[in-house]
């Protein structure tokens, strides 16, 4: 059942699976809780393990974000009842800065004939007149998990806490029709309304008996009867795709772009979907002629190559336009990497990572992330390392103060790259092997070098999170690998421990790469060389628990590491939810 756990905005076929309708209403959590904590180590459900400053839902289990009226709004899938996949419906916070956030009434929950079975994934879009409207997949016919798409519109939109949400008469709006599978169709986006007067949207599915992912558009002149484009957007040979994004971008412009707005020869298209099968999100940048109603990726290969937002814990993303900073704003979703027993035992589960801002590098080969500026407000005590050499096999405590909740940022110098091993031809695609293979205590030339998080005094437990140069083959040029290696980051038995990793697209200028890590207890989400590649980890310390947690840089590599500075902050605890 842990696997089942793993699915949030976008994996409503687990209400079969899990459990019939019929029953799951009646369960009885403080029961299964109870019982559930008396079988799981006692670390695990230290109250010291659940977040600091990344979002949360006051308890138990953790869709679209937007702006409205000088508030952010976060709706999002929730278990009132329990910290598992079931009873689930649409809670919603609202904040002021994405950072600090308050817990409002329940916006969505199952009502009428077309959402009766279950109120699932959707997107938040604002008509001309400034109404907001939210689309959700609904669930109408729980023999045959039917999927139709549903609008909600506020009750009173002068009322900028949007408390209150009504569903009209005209429900579902969409229905899938011809060819498509009923089972296999959710995950509106964000629509867009076009120079030609019609409102535009994506909706994820599936073709050719589930093995190639299609996103089918919809268009509208009303909001109300919509129609699709025979032909999709954009296909490939992938799995069903879920969670569908797409949105514009310029190359080298860090401002956002409103898709309802966007135009210019300039303009690029980022898709982004969620692969049922794979469980991470991958993107690729093209161009979008909306004529012929086609998207065609800038990389030919793209669709294979799988350039990733996060290659971590990272799923069921969603990006929104953020009109009051002109920025696009990223959330993506963190699972547990413990059990389904443990998540019900300690009360909670899942995360939200930190929001991103997004943009387009310079190149427009791929994306930059980078965490939004207002996660900077909850930064003090600062301690700081600088000209610092670290030797081979020498590691470095930064000390100063706890690093339980921490963000960190350090920048290396490399002394040579003459050091670099050759990269293994089997392994030159597949980092997430590579690093399995080369983790963090195994000896190379220009690394592992980088951090250790979430470490114990004895150093027993650690999270490594670290580069390692390798030379290309063929051109010699160095392959940056970035590495999440969480393989000690616990005592505790029976955890799964995978390793993450990434390659940089960096050709090391004057030898130099960045870190940033921001530390939160139970997550350690990183990003490097500026954002080009990020990864988000769950780990759980049976000793690297608050104040007993330490910090280092480590060096296992031939070739020393120069630390030209290195900043820590602790991090406060913002209002969240209550919590």
């Amino acid at each position: 059942m842990g696997a089942l756990v793993i699915r949030v905005a976008c994996a409503w076929l687990l209400l079969l699976q899990l459990a019939g309708a019929s029953h799951v209403i009646y369960r009885d959590f403080e029961t299964e809780a109870a019982t559930a904590a008396a079988k799981v180590p006692p670390s695990i459900v230290d109250p010291l393990l659940r977040t600091g400053y990344h979002f949360q839902p006051p308890k138990n289990w953790i869709n679209a974000p937007m702006y409205y009226e000088g508030w952010y709004h976060f709706f999002y899938q929730y278990n009132p009842k329990g910290a598992v996949w079931d009873n689930i419906v649409w809670a919603h916070s609202v904040s002021r800065d994405l950072i600090n956030w308050q817990a409002l009434e329940t916006a969505i929950e199952p009502s009428i004939p077309s959402d009766k079975h279950g109120c699932w994934s959707g997107s938040a879009t604002t008509l001309p007149d400034g109404t907001p409207v939210i689309m959700y997949t609904g669930i109408n016919r729980p023999d045959m998990n039917y999927q139709v798409q549903n609008v909600a519109y506020p009750k009173d939109k002068s009322d900028p806490m949007l408390r209150e949400w009504v569903k009209p008469q005209h429900n579902p709006i969409i229905v899938p029709d011809g060819d498509i599978n009923a089972t296999q169709f959710r995950d509106p986006t964000t629509a867009w309304l076009s120079g030609d007067g019609q409102w535009r949207l994506l909706i994820g599915s599936a073709a050719e008996g589930g093995d190639r992912g299609v996103a089918y558009v919809y268009r509208s002149q009303d909001f109300k009867q919509w129609r699709r484009v025979q032909r999709p957007l954009h296909s490939a040979a992938t799995g069903m795709w879920e969670c569908p994004d797409f949105y514009p971008v310029s190359p080298g412009h860090t401002t956002g772009l409103d898709a309802s707005t966007a135009s210019g020869p300039k303009v690029k298209y980022v898709l982004k979907n969620s692969l049922d099968v794979r469980r991470y999100d991958y993107y690729t940048v093209g161009t979008y002629d909306q004529k012929a109603e086609r998207y065609v990726p800038d990389d030919p290969a793209g669709d294979e190559r799988h350039l990733r937002y996060d290659y971590g814990n990272f799923y069921a993303s969603k990006t929104f336009y953020d009109p009051s900073k002109q920025r696009r704003v990223l959330w993506g979703w963190a699972n547990e990497s413990d059990t389904r027993a443990h998540d019900v035992a300690k009360g909670w589960a899942g995360i939200q990572a930190i929001p991103r801002k997004v943009w387009l590098e310079s190149s427009g080969r791929q994306l930059l992330q980078w965490p939004i500026e207002e996660v900077e407000a909850l930064r003090h005590r600062p301690v700081t390392l600088k000209d610092t050499v670290i030797k081979t096999g020498e590691h470095v405590e930064v000390t100063g103060h706890q690093t339980a909740q921490a963000d960190v940022e350090v920048s290396f110098e490399l002394s040579s790259l003459d050091w670099a091993e050759p990269l293994d031809p089997a392994l030159a695609h597949d980092a997430e092997r590579l690093c399995g293979v080369k983790g963090a205590d195994v000896e190379g030339g220009v690394g592992p070098f980088g951090l250790w998080v979430l470490a114990s005094a004895n150093r027993a437990e650690r999270t490594a999170v670290f580069f390692r140069v390798f030379k290309a083959a063929g051109n010699g040029k160095p392959a940056v690998l970035m590495c999440t290696d969480p393989t000690k980051s616990s005592l505790n038995p029976g955890l799964y421990l995978p390793t993450f990793a990434g390659f940089v697209d960096t050709d090391l200028p004057d030898g130099k790469i960045s870190l940033r890590t921001l530390i939160d207890r139970s997550v350690v989400e990183s990003f490097g060389a500026g954002g080009k590649t990020c990864i988000l980890s769950r780990v759980y310390p049976s000793l690297a628990i608050d104040k007993n947690t330490h910090l280092y840089v480590f060096n296992n590599g031939k070739a020393d590491v120069k630390v030209s500075r290195l900043t820590a902050w602790q991090m406060t605890k913002p209002l969240m939810n209550g919590a």
